[in-house]
């Protein structure tokens, strides 16, 4: 049954309607919006810096455009894109009511929700690349256009259309608040409650659950294969090294990569959790009627899942490239020896270490 909206809906009856980012609200506005504005501000200009920064050092590090090259550039690209809608966020903070248009709300959510599906999906489709480098013995794998090509088109598509209902059912509603009058806020509007819970289920296996599950496959494939390498090289002054994929091809540049991905993932799984908790909890308010959750809790659960777009290039730079700074800076850098693939040989009386 639909209910007129033009009544005081959001904290009594009408569960349906959460307010998002406007926050109808209480005395000490300017005070409190000036520390939301002071925080996503903060994560908005070092997520900007950061992702450009890290994306130079991916350039300048590695001419050779390899796959991984790539999709990592894809990475960035998606933290950038996500944290674009801090604008949005940060003014309707300041005017409570939605006054961005129709567009901007349906903009708004559609592009946060598709820029993390594109992350975890990049992050997935990462560590299959290197599964498949690793068998076919491709320790530093050029770059196949056509495939990656296909890769990105397949994971912006599928992670557009999986968050496509969040652009039709987003709209601008008025709502009658006593202390304020009539608002307008930004919000989601399902035709009914089924396809509510429908698309949520789908979302998260979908865009989470799935290429959580991939990652995991993947990274085992590749512990299994670094823990055979790792046995062989135990052997290795007793018996001749034996030429296979497993020997060969689990190099420390490997295993680097692994460390940094392993990294990134459980980054976006502790950071990615607080929002789906929340959007759980926002969909329990159709059944639940005592279930309150207010917009200043979400919006800051917001910034902390923001606040990954900024923590992503830190790592990868951190784990990747601690030379990179001091290179771009100087010139020139102090290059270690480095040693073969597993098993490759021309050591003198060192073992290379994989982990």
């Amino acid at each position: 049954m639909d209910i007129d909206p033009n009544i005081h809906l959001l904290h009594l009856r009408n569960f349906t309607y959460f307010s998002f980012f406007s926050e109808l609200r209480h005395s000490n506005h300017v005070a409190t919006t000036i520390v939301e504005t002071l925080a996503i501000s903060t994560v908005f200009l070092v997520s900007v810096a950061a992702n450009a920064g890290a994306a130079t050092l991916v350039t300048w590090e590695r001419r050779l455009l390899a796959n991984k090259t790539i999709l990592t550039l894809n990475l960035f690209g998606a933290d950038l894109l996500f944290v674009s809608m801090i604008p949005l966020i940060a003014a309707v903070r300041w005017t409570v009511s939605w006054t961005l248009g129709l567009a901007a709300c349906r903009i708004m959510l559609y592009v946060i929700c598709m820029s993390g599906c594109v992350t975890i999906t990049t992050l997935a489709s990462i560590s299959l690349e290197r599964v498949q480098a690793i068998l076919r013995m491709q320790t530093v794998p050029t770059l196949n256009p056509r495939m990656v090509t296909a890769t990105l088109i397949f994971i912006w598509a599928f992670s557009a259309l999986t968050a496509l209902p969040l652009s039709l059912f987003f709209t601008v509603m008025e709502v009658d608040f006593p202390e304020q009058g009539g608002l307008h806020i930004c919000t989601l509007k399902w035709p009914d409650t089924t396809g509510e819970i429908v698309w949520n289920v789908c979302f998260t296996t979908l865009c989470f659950l799935l290429p959580g599950l991939i990652i995991v496959v993947s990274y085992s494939k590749i512990l299994q294969i670094a823990k055979s390498c790792r046995r062989r090289l135990r052997t290795r002054d007793s018996h001749p090294p034996v030429r296979d994929s497993l020997e060969y091809h689990v190099s420390r540049q490997d295993m680097k990569l692994f460390r940094t991905l392993l990294v990134l993932v459980l980054s976006f799984l502790i950071m990615w959790s607080p929002i789906f908790i929340n959007t759980v909890l926002i969909l329990a308010r159709n059944f639940l009627g005592h279930l309150y959750i207010s917009s200043t809790m979400f919006f800051w659960v917001v910034t902390f899942t923001l606040a990954n777009s900024a923590l992503n290039p830190i790592l990868y730079s951190v784990c990747q490239f601690k030379n990179g700074w001091f290179k771009l800076c100087c010139g020139s850098a102090v290059v270690p020896l480095r040693k073969g693939p597993c098993g490759s040989g021309r050591r003198q009386g060192m073992h290379p270490r994989l982990s």
